[in-house]
């Protein structure tokens, strides 16, 4: 299957928002260091009415699930995880790709981010989500922030 979107980080945050994506249509491929969680999220998307999520293993099995170009919202703790997730998962993408960072993170390391990918010609969007666990499963509120062509992508 290939998948609309991908999500990496699968803590509440992101096993809802995922699970939200789903239940609108998209086919959504979900990653997580911990494949604990991203069999958790794979059963609650079956018991959930058999949403299309597909569950992956590894990040390069992830990234080759996607539909190019590649459009990826992580989230997963801000900081030093956001780097290595980005160094871990960049390894696999293309030009042109896009790389959502869904957490709360300060903004000069998103504008830092975004110049290192900038280098790769991968596009890098900073997306605050609002409204909690609530608000990711059934309606968050979406601040993105990046290049135009990236936002006209997603």
């Amino acid at each position: 299957m290939s998948c609309d979107i991908g999500l990496y980080g699968l803590a509440v945050m992101g096993q809802n928002f995922a699970l939200n994506m789903a239940s609108h249509g998209f086919k959504v491929c979900v990653g997580n260091r911990s494949p604990a969680k991203v069999d958790l999220t794979v059963q609650r998307a079956k018991d959930e009415g058999d949403l299309p999520i597909v569950g992956t293993k590894s990040p390069e099995e992830f990234v080759k699930q996607l539909s190019k170009p590649r459009k990826i919202i992580i989230l997963v703790m801000a900081g030093k995880p956001v780097d290595q997730t980005i160094a871990t998962l960049s390894e696999y993408l293309e030009e042109g790709d896009v790389i959502i960072d869904g957490g709360n993170e300060w903004y000069q390391n998103t504008l830092r981010r975004s110049k290192e990918l900038e280098a790769k010609k991968i596009h890098f969007v900073g997306m605050g989500i609002s409204g909690g666990e609530e608000g990711a499963r059934n309606g968050p509120s979406l601040m993105p922030g990046g290049p135009k062509e990236a936002y006209d992508m997603i």
